[in-house]
C-alpha cells in the first residue's frame, strides 16, 4: 500500500532534525542578530572593527561574484554587438552596391551627354550638313564592312555621300532606300581613302583591312616616315571627302606604310552626320571616266 501522501514529521526522523535544525539555526541568527545590535549601540567602534572583519572575509566572494556577473554581462554584449554589427555590415554593402549602381549610371549618363554635345557642335560646325541619323547596325564578322543608317533618299541622302560621326570619317553612303541607306565603312578593303599626315600634310592613301585598322601607304613609296601617333585625316584629293577629317592614328610602323587604327569605331558610334560631296563635279567626272575607259 502506498504511504499518504500529507505525513506528519513525526513519523520521520529525519524530517524531525531539520526542522529542529532550522529552528535552532533562527533562534542563533536571532540571538546574533540582537548581540551585533547591542555591540553597536553599547560600543560602536567596536562594531565597526567587526563589520570591517566581515567586509575583508567576504570580499573575495563579492569580488568573483562581480567578476562572473560582469564577464556575463560583457559577453552578452559581446554577442549583441556582434548580431548588430553583422545587420549594419549587410546594410553598408546593400547602400554601397547602390551607390556603385548610381556611381556607373551617372558616368554613363555623362559620357552620352558629351558624346552628344560633340554631335550637336560637329552639326553646328558643319552647316551643309545634309541629314543627323542614327547607325541602326554594324557588320562585324562579315568579310565586308558594312553599316546602316537610319535615314535614307526621302531625307535628300544620296549615294557617294560623306558619313562621320564626332570622333571622324565613318565612311561614305553606297545605296539608298526611302528610310535607310547602307554606308561602306572606312575599314572595308575595297574602301580606300585618300588621307594626309596632319604634322605636315604628308599624302597618303588608306586602305580598310577589315578589323577596325586600315593599311597606310604614302604617294611616294621609296619613303616612309610615318611613326606610332600619326594622325591621319582626310586631303580632299578626289573631290569626295572635305579635307581636315579625322581618319585614324598610326598604331606601328611596317616595311612599306604603316597600320592605323580607325577613329570612329561604328560599333561605339551610335549618332552620324551625313554631308554633301565635297566635289560633286569632281567626283562624277571621274566616275564618267571609269566607265568609259575600255
Amino acid at each position: 500500500m502506498a504511504p499518504p501522501k500529507h505525513r506528519r514529521p513525526g513519523f520521520s526522523k529525519r524530517a524531525q532534525y531539520s526542522i529542529f535544525a532550522s529552528y535552532l539555526l533562527g533562534i542563533l541568527g536571532a540571538v546574533i542578530g540582537l548581540l551585533l545590535l547591542a555591540i553597536s549601540i553599547i560600543d560602536p567602534r567596536g562594531f565597526s572593527i567587526l563589520r570591517t572583519i566581515g567586509a575583508e572575509a567576504t570580499a573575495p566572494v563579492s569580488k568573483s561574484l562581480t567578476e562572473v556577473g560582469g564577464a556575463t554581462g560583457s559577453i552578452g554584449e559581446e554577442i549583441a554587438a556582434y548580431f548588430a554589427a553583422a545587420s549594419k555590415n549587410a546594410d553598408m554593402k546593400r547602400e554601397l552596391e547602390k551607390n556603385r549602381i548610381e556611381i556607373l549610371e551617372a558616368r554613363a549618363l555623362k559620357q552620352e551627354n558629351e558624346r552628344l554635345k560633340r554631335l550637336l557642335e560637329l552639326n553646328e560646325d558643319v552647316p551643309d550638313s545634309i541629314a543627323m541619323a542614327r547607325l541602326i547596325s554594324s557588320t562585324a564578322a562579315s568579310s565586308r564592312r558594312m553599316a546602316t543608317l537610319g535615314v535614307g533618299s526621302t531625307s535628300e541622302v544620296q549615294s557617294g555621300q560623306p558619313v562621320r560621326a564626332p570622333e571622324g570619317l565613318v565612311g561614305r553612303v553606297l545605296e539608298t532606300g526611302p528610310t535607310t541607306a547602307r554606308i561602306l565603312l572606312v575599314s572595308d578593303g575595297q574602301n580606300v581613302t585618300p588621307v594626309k599626315r596632319a604634322s605636315d600634310e604628308l599624302p597618303a592613301f588608306a586602305t580598310g583591312l577589315g578589323d577596325g585598322t586600315v593599311d597606310i601607304r604614302p604617294i611616294n613609296l621609296g619613303t616612309n616616315p610615318f611613326k606610332g601617333g600619326d594622325l591621319l585625316i582626310t586631303s580632299g584629293s578626289g573631290g569626295l571627302y572635305s579635307p581636315g577629317i579625322p581618319v585614324a592614328v598610326v598604331i606601328r610602323k611596317t616595311e612599306t606604310g604603316a597600320i592605323a587604327r580607325i577613329l570612329a569605331n561604328p560599333a561605339k558610334v551610335s549618332h552620324v552626320i551625313v554631308q554633301p560631296i565635297f566635289q560633286a563635279e569632281t567626283v562624277r567626272q571621274i566616275e564618267q571616266d571609269e566607265i568609259n575607259r575600255p
